[in-house]
């Protein structure tokens, strides 16, 4: 089991202050955030929309991964993405959570589904990104919710994102081996591009089960000090990291971080 024999690899991550838009040729920005937007947790505030436009605004990312959204958020901070990162093609990819007794999509309190989202803005117009998703095998039976994931693939890019069970953490360590073991070499194919995953894993480096005990040897990892990570596979160094206030307009932070990329193929965004 991946879960058993795999070690994450910590050494040579200095943890520093990246500066919004401190990005150069072979850089890559990652802007991780939970939203809290379904309107049904007592997280919810209805303000965490509009302080995410802001923050990618502000810290202009080249990927965003975005959990406990509905569909409306990932098109609506899809286009301040766009606004902020102007020309190139812009990629935006939702998945809904499943809603076991029901049957269908678990929905927002306003009927949109309710899930992850993922942005990504890319130069190359003949990138001919892919997106990839799916439900868990393993999921917590007594949650309603079936947790998923979500990838897009295009050429110098592969990521991803997902929010795991936050019911049982036996459950979200299974997901997050699933996820590493087998989703993520199957959707990235053939491709040279790393792997990159921003996500809500519910999981904690030093916790019980331990986050690091699903991470591949070579992934490179760092965290908002709870349970959102960044990971990047080999060919990527992680430079700087720093959380970014929402202003208590959701109860987790942002987390941004820069990433060297020393793969041969261009970064989008950095043509």
């Amino acid at each position: 089991m991946l879960a058993v024999v795999c070690l994450l690899v910590v050494a040579g991550l200095p943890a520093g202050s990246a500066a919004a838009g401190d990005t150069g040729p072979g850089t890559l920005r990652v802007l991780q955030m939970n939203l809290c937007n379904s309107g049904r947790a007592g997280c919810y505030t209805g303000r965490a929309v509009p302080r995410a436009a802001e923050v990618i605004a502000a810290e202009l990312p080249d990927v965003v991964t975005l959990n406990e959204v509905c569909r409306d958020d990932v098109v609506t901070l899809g286009r301040t993405l766009r606004a902020a990162r102007a020309g190139g093609t812009m990629v935006s990819a939702f998945q809904a959570a499943g809603d076991r007794p029901a049957g269908g999509p678990t929905r927002c309190d306003n009927g949109e589904p309710y899930g992850i989202g993922l942005l990504a803005r890319l130069d190359a117009r003949d990138a001919r990104p892919s997106v990839h998703r799916g439900t868990y095998p393993a999921q917590d039976l007594t949650d309603p919710e079936e947790r998923v994931w979500l990838c897009v693939r295009a050429d110098g890019l592969h990521a991803c994102t997902t929010h795991l069970a936050n019911t049982s953490g036996q459950v979200a360590l299974a997901q997050c081996g699933e996820l590493l073991g087998a989703v993520v070499p199957e959707t990235r194919g053939d491709g040279d591009a790393p792997t990159v995953l921003g996500g809500d894993l519910n999981l904690r480096a030093g916790g019980m089960p331990d986050v690091r005990s699903c991470v591949p040897v070579g992934y490179r990892r760092i965290d908002d000090g709870a349970r959102q990570p960044i990971l990047a596979s080999s060919g990527v160094t992680i430079c700087c990291r720093r959380s970014v206030d929402m202003r208590g307009t959701t109860d987790h932070p942002a987390l941004v971080a820069t990433m060297i990329r020393s793969w041969p193929v261009p970064p989008p965004g950095r043509y």
